[in-house]
């Protein structure tokens, strides 16, 4: 519970109020991390709050996240600069089932900030990219300045083994790509639904539809994988800030798998 000290070597804008951010922690060892898991980030005087890793697992002693300065200690993290003192508590939480995609088509679907936990799947899926059959990345932002990462976007654009679809809800007249909601791209990916896993982040809402358009393509339960970053606040499922029915997501999650919290993503007051 005691948090490491690190300190932030260099911060950088990504797009509207969010900053990716790298960290390098003063004590060695304890960085390694799998996709899909988090630190919790402390600002001295301020708080603490989750973050997922949005660097390559690959290069596990460069700690990156990257925040939205959406409440006091986002923002907050957001405005250290290089060279200044955060905590460090982590890795935490369930990541994505990496060793379940092996041999499989993969579908990585991102809402919004939901790239960035996927970010690290993606570093994954490349660097191993011969254990995987078709691998397809599906973006979608409210607008083209929402887009994150975009110098990587264009990167792996290029790659003949990757399929990589962006569209935003709005755009104005210089935009020249996709227009409309992330479910869309679906039908752009090619797949076998009956070998396929995905992996999907983003708002709510978003999650519930992109859910619904992957069943309708024949995709089963069990081989769809969410992200449920909310509430969390102490990461060892103490408080119950997080509790999500009978499971807690900073404990059981923050990643689960479609089917185990399929009843109770239709609760509407849940």
């Amino acid at each position: 519970m005691l948090p490491r000290i690190a300190r932030l070597s260099r911060r950088r804008r990504e797009g509207p109020q969010v900053f990716t951010l790298d960290i390098e922690a003063e004590e060695t060892g304890g960085g390694a991390f799998a996709p899909g898991q988090f630190n919790m980030l402390t600002v001295f005087g301020v708080g603490e709050v989750p973050i997922s890793f949005s660097g390559d697992p690959a290069s596990p002693r460069r700690l990156v996240h990257t925040v939205r300065a959406a409440g006091a200690v986002s923002t907050a993290l957001t405005r250290l600069k290089p060279g200044e003192a955060l905590g460090l508590r982590g890795p935490f939480g369930a990541g994505w089932p990496m060793e379940q995609a092996a041999g499989r088509d993969v579908l990585v679907i991102a809402g919004g900030l939901g790239l960035a936990p996927l970010r690290p799947v993606l570093y994954r899926l490349q660097a191993e990219r011969a254990r995987y059959r078709n691998v397809a990345l599906l973006y979608g932002t409210r607008s083209p300045d929402d887009i994150l990462f975009r110098r990587e976007l264009e990167k792996w654009s290029g790659r003949p083994d990757l399929k990589v679809a962006v569209t935003v809800d709005h755009a104005g007249e210089g935009w020249q790509g996709r227009v409309g909601v992330v479910t869309a791209l679906i039908p752009h990916a090619a797949f076998d639904p009956a070998n396929t896993i995905a992996f999907v982040c983003g708002p709510e809402i978003m999650m519930r539809f992109t859910i619904a358009a992957l069943r309708d393509t024949g995709l089963e339960d069990k081989a769809i994988h969410l992200s449920m970053e909310r509430n969390m606040k102490c990461a060892v499922g103490h408080c119950g800030r997080c509790q999500f029915g009978p499971v807690f997501v900073c404990r059981d999650g923050p990643v689960f798998r479609y089917d185990r919290v399929r009843a109770i993503l239709a609760v509407k007051e849940i």
